[in-house]
């Protein structure tokens, strides 16, 4: 099974290598194979790919919203034309489940270049402003070059997502995938061209840890975004900060997901599983520590045991799987040691907590688990996993859960089941989460901003508000008189 791209990045609308940067083995998660070896950029690659963005932006920008927006609309209709081939990539790069990715991955991307291309000539206006016989305007402003790094759980619609929203507003970008799922970003790129967008504004550069700091440091880049851990977004932002260049952080969350005793038991419980087992975990605004109201707290684990164990992990190019492998051995180690860490503590380990006897060789599975009893000040209900690994504490009541609910660092997503629609509102309210949700979980779509507060970033993805973050703000001041002066 091979996946191999034509060169390891993508610069002025062309494919482009460099064999003297490091060796990016692209390994599929469900078997280990090596389906493509790339090569991380070099000084040269960032500086080329910079300039092709610097050179091609102001012409872009200077074409009207409605020219733009319709570039990035077929865009959108190529890539849902192309789902099929668009997903098994994805589900390569991933691990991905098929079933999760021709529905929930190229297809979020598409919704987000067709969004993005339909609002723009609408939502880059200004405001006129009277001041008596003089006036003002204001008018929305590209910020240049902009750069974009991705994480690994969603390359293809991170890829996008960043796009998108830059690209509508007159921006280039640069774009820098994960080095463990190289390859989806690259047919991003290659449709865009495809779509009609000039060479040079949308440019993908294959790296590692150290091709970041040469794109957030380099002088001609304006704005970074980044979806990454909390860790790497402090060193991004502070480096960012440092030339004072615009910034977008989303990055990790411990998110908790309230469940009252009125709530539809079996909807709680689905919100509950989709916020913890999707992508095998691997999702940044999942709901992992679950507070279930201690009336329904045993009927709610029991339920919960048999659906999570009616699971089928397999093949994710089986449409039947539903559980994929983790993104890497490595990533998967760090979460059984989270688990082994969970069992020292003291929580009761409910289901699951190993890897599934029926899958054998160098795939990186690992089986859904839930841990029951969990206390606040446990390891596992304080630090994210990134895995599908589910915590459930138990509360009495509403003033309770909220001050334990925000008792943490973070604050990306929240969410909260229950019958009460007024009590759902006024928990919603309290919760310090930048998304939340209200009888559903983990729901996405383009048109709703989403993002985090506290340690879990700031700046937003999607919506009208994404445009906010990739233009500034110019005014201009209309004498209409002759200037009077004291001297």
């Amino acid at each position: 099974m091979k996946a191999q791209p034509k060169a390891s990045h993508f610069i002025d609308g062309e494919y482009v290598e460099d064999t003297a940067g490091t060796v990016i083995e692209s390994i599929y998660p469900a078997t280990g194979e090596v389906i493509a070896r790339l090569h991380a950029a070099t000084p040269a690659i960032v500086e080329k790919a910079i300039a092709a963005a610097k050179r091609a932006q102001p012409e872009w920008a200077a074409m009207s919203p409605t020219a733009r927006g319709r570039i990035l609309k077929r865009a959108a209709e190529i890539m849902r034309e192309r789902n099929r081939e668009l997903s098994e990539l994805e589900t390569l790069d991933t691990g991905k489940p098929i079933q999760e990715t021709i529905v929930a991955d190229p297809t979020s991307g598409a919704d987000s270049f067709e969004f993005f291309g339909g609002i723009a000539a609408a939502a880059l206006n200004g405001d006129y402003i009277p001041l008596g016989g003089d006036f003002a305007y204001t008018k929305r402003v590209p910020l240049g070059v902009c750069v974009g790094i991705g994480a690994w759980n969603y390359p293809q619609q991170i890829a996008c997502w960043k796009g998108a929203p830059a690209l509508a507003a007159g921006n280039a970008m640069v774009f820098k995938p994960s080095e463990n799922t190289p390859l989806g970003a690259l047919k991003i790129a290659e449709i865009l061209v495809e779509a009609g967008l000039p060479k040079g504004l949308y440019n993908v550069i294959q790296g590692d840890r150290s091709t970041g700091p040469l794109l957030v440091n380099h002088p001609d880049v304006a704005k970074v975004s980044l979806t990454g851990s909390v860790p790497t977004g402090k060193k991004v932002a502070a480096a960012a900060a440092a030339e004072l260049k615009h910034v977008t952080m989303e990055l990790g969350g411990k998110s908790p997901l309230i469940v009252f005793d009125d709530a539809d038991l079996e909807s709680a419980i689905g919100g509950a599983m989709l916020g913890n087992f999707y992508s095998t975990g691997q999702v940044c605004s999942n709901g992992t520590r679950v507070f279930v109201q201690k009336k329904i707290k045993e009927a709610f684990l029991m339920r919960l045991k048999e659906r999570t164990e009616a699971i089928v992990i397999g093949d994710p190019m089986d449409e039947a799987t539903q559980l994929g492998p983790m993104v890497s051995r490595a990533q998967r180690d760090k979460v059984l040691s989270y688990i082994e860490t969970g069992k020292s503590e003291g929580a009761r380990l409910l289901t699951g907590g190993g890897i599934p006897n029926h899958v054998s060789g160098e795939g990186t599975y690992i089986q859904p688990t839930v841990f029951a009893d969990v206390t606040d000040e446990m390891t596992i209900a304080r630090e994210e996993i990134f895995g599908p690994v589910m915590c459930v504490l138990d509360f009495d009541d509403e003033p309770e859960v909220v001050a334990r609910a925000n008792a943490t660092e973070f604050g990306l997503s929240a969410g909260v089941f229950t019958a009460d629609l007024a009590r759902a509102h006024r928990v919603a309210d309290q919760l310090e989460a930048g998304t939340l949700w209200i009888n559903a979980y983990n729901l996405a779509p383009v048109e709703i901003p989403f993002g985090g507060s506290k340690q879990s970033g700031f700046g937003r993805e999607n919506s009208v508000a994404a445009l906010n973050h990739y233009t500034e703000l110019k005014t201009v001041y209309v004498g209409m008189g002759k200037v009077e002066a004291p001297y």
